[in-house]
């Protein structure tokens, strides 16, 4: 069978039009995670707090980015249960439960668990040198008791070791839980946490992962999330 011959301008419109449409979905989709971190970086460090009302128009006022992105950033953090969305109501940020975060811990645990130990085996040599600006983010986050840099670099631990344990499955479970367990250590961690102690952990985790220290870098995780769960629990205590 012969093909008919796609006329020469014809194709070259094509081609246009197909890199066009990959640019602009390229951009919506930058400016879709661009949204997704302002709000979430908003509802971690409590300037939206805990019980607040907001509305799609005040997201997109605060940062300054278009409603299609910001909806679409909206159901990802709907996903991840960092917004209520209210049918006829408008959005909602959750209350803080200390049960809820306990569960959380539960499940959080043995899947981040299988995260650290496929990151040590798995991360490219870039990934590890980024491991290892990490070491030092934490620790002098941690030195200057700086809360938000400390929030921004755990973020960036937790989307890296995602990134290298290749594992899809497991990224999507932990992707549920990353968030909460931020803001709920932002929320809580001036009256029962060690930010330098928990610096230290912080930069054991991305130390072993950038060795390659599998075992290593499950201990380290576990230490970690002993002193999560013990700072968890000294919350209920506190509240009391």
């Amino acid at each position: 069978m012969i093909k008919k011959a796609v006329p020469a301008n014809r194709a070259k419109s094509s081609g246009t039009e197909a890199r066009s449409a990959v640019s602009t979905n390229g951009a919506k989709a930058k400016l879709t995670d661009l949204a997704y971190e302002r709000i979430e970086e908003a509802i971690v460090t409590l300037a939206l707090p805990p019980g607040s009302a907001i509305s799609e128009l005040q997201l997109s006022e605060m940062t300054g980015i278009g409603r299609t992105p910001i909806r679409e950033a909206i159901q990802r953090l709907a996903r991840e249960r960092l917004i209520m969305v209210l049918p006829q109501r408008g959005l909602l940020i959750p209350e803080i439960d200390v049960a809820r975060q306990l569960r959380l811990l539960e499940t959080r645990r043995e899947v981040e668990r299988l995260i650290c130990r496929s990151g040590a085996k798995r991360a490219t040599p870039a990934q590890r040198e980024r491991f290892r600006e990490l070491v030092h983010e934490f620790e002098e986050a941690a030195a200057q008791n700086d809360d938000v840099r400390f929030v921004r670099a755990d973020r960036d631990l937790n989307e890296l070791t995602l990134a290298a344990s290749h594992n899809e499955f497991a990224e999507g479970a932990m992707r549920l839980m990353h968030g909460l367990s931020r803001r709920f250590w932002y929320y809580h961690y001036k009256q029962a946490a060690d930010m330098p102690e928990m610096g230290r952990l912080h930069a054991n985790v991305a130390r072993a992962i950038a060795d390659g220290d599998v075992d290593g870098a499950g201990k380290a995780l576990d230490a970690l999330l002993d002193n999560i769960e013990s700072f968890t629990r000294n919350t209920v205590l506190d509240a009391r």
